[in-house]
C-alpha cells in the first residue's frame, strides 16, 4: 500500500473515531437529565440557579437541536437556548462562544435528516442577536459568523417546512431570522448589508417551489429591518426590488401561465412583495417607506 493510501486510512479512522466520541457525548436528552426534568425545568421558565450546571446544561442542549422528535428539538431545547440568550447574563461568554462555534460549523455539515442545520441558524440567530444588544465578538468572529451564515442560506435546498409527524425544518425561515439579526448589527456597514440583501434575493423564488409556509413574510423581515438603518436609498431600493420582480427570462409575466415552475415564481414573488409593501405601508416607522415605491411598482407588473 503507499504512503497516500495509509495517510487516507489513517484519517479515515480518525475521522471515525471522532464520530464515535461525539456519538457517545452528544446525547438527548444530556446527560445527567431525564426527559421530565426538562419538561419541569421548561414549566419552571428554565430556572436553574446554579451558574455553573446552567451553562453546563446549555452546551448539552445543542445535541437535542438536532433530535428527530419535534417537542425536543423545538420545544425544548430552541427554547431553553433561546430564553438563556435573552436573558442577561444567564449564559458566559465562554458558553456562547462555544455553542457559536458549535453551530456555525453545523452549518456546513452534512444535512441528514434536515433538522440539524435549520435549527442551528434558528438558535445562531439569538447568538448574533447577544452580540448586536451587546457587542463582544471580535470583528474577526462576527464576520466569520455573517460569510457562514450567508453561505448556508444561499445553498439551502431543502425547502420543506411543517410535517405533521416530524415538525418543522423551514430553512429558509430560520435562515431569514439569522440575516435580519445580523442586518441589524451595526457594526455591519453597507458592504456586508449588500451582501445580505443579495442572499436574500437568491431564495425569493427557488426554482419550482411554491412557498406555504409563511417565508415570504421571514424573507421580508431582514430587507425591512435593513430599510430602517437607512444605509440605501429609495433609487437604490427601487432598483433591486425591479430586478428581484424582473420576469427575465420570460418576455413577461403573462407568459408564466404555462409552466408550474414559472407559476411558482409568481405566487412566490407577489408574497414577498406584497408582504414588504403592505407591513412598510401599516407599521409606524417611516424609515422602511423607501420600500414602497420599489414595491408597488413590482406588484402592478404581476399578473
Amino acid at each position: 500500500m503507499g504512503l497516500m493510501k495509509h495517510l487516507a486510512l489513517a484519517a479515515a479512522l480518525v475521522l471515525a473515531a471522532c464520530a464515535t466520541a461525539n456519538a457517545q457525548t452528544e446525547t438527548c436528552p444530556p446527560a445527567g437529565y431525564t426527559r421530565a426534568q426538562l419538561e419541569t425545568l421548561k414549566a419552571a421558565d428554565w430556572a436553574v440557579p446554579d451558574d455553573a450546571a446552567r451553562n453546563r446544561l446549555a452546551r448539552g442542549m445543542t445535541a437535542c437541536l438536532s433530535a428527530p422528535e419535534s417537542a425536543l428539538r423545538d420545544g425544548i431545547a430552541f427554547e431553553a437556548l433561546q430564553h438563556w440568550m435573552r436573558t442577561d447574563d444567564a449564559l458566559t461568554r465562554e458558553t456562547l462562544l462555544a455553542i457559536g462555534d458549535e453551530l456555525q460549523a453545523r452549518l456546513a455539515a452534512p444535512e441528514g435528516p434536515g433538522f440539524a442545520r435549520p435549527f442551528a441558524a434558528l438558535v445562531l440567530a439569538d447568538f448574533a442577536r447577544t452580540d448586536r444588544a451587546h457587542p463582544w465578538l471580535t470583528p474577526e468572529r462576527r464576520a466569520s459568523l455573517l460569510d457562514a451564515s450567508i453561505n448556508y442560506f444561499v445553498n439551502v435546498r431543502d425547502y420543506r417546512g411543517f410535517d405533521d409527524a416530524e415538525g418543522w425544518r423551514h430553512g429558509v425561515a430560520h435562515g431569514s431570522d439569522l440575516l435580519m439579526q445580523l442586518a441589524l448589527n451595526p457594526a455591519f456597514g453597507k458592504p456586508e448589508l449588500t451582501r445580505i440583501r443579495d442572499a436574500v434575493a437568491t431564495q425569493i423564488a427557488p426554482a419550482g417551489h411554491f412557498y406555504i409556509y409563511g417565508e415570504g413574510a421571514r424573507l421580508a423581515n431582514p430587507i425591512l429591518y435593513m430599510a430602517g438603518r437607512g444605509v440605501f436609498t429609495e433609487a437604490e431600493w427601487t432598483d433591486w426590488l425591479t430586478r428581484v420582480a424582473s420576469p427575465a427570462p420570460l418576455a413577461s409575466w403573462n407568459d408564466a401561465y404555462a409552466h408550474n415552475t414559472d407559476l411558482a415564481r409568481v405566487h412566490d414573488v407577489t408574497q414577498f412583495m406584497q408582504t414588504l409593501y403592505l407591513v412598510a405601508s401599516l407599521d409606524n416607522a417611516t424609515q422602511d417607506d423607501v420600500l414602497l415605491p420599489g414595491a408597488r411598482a413590482a406588484i402592478l407588473t404581476l399578473p
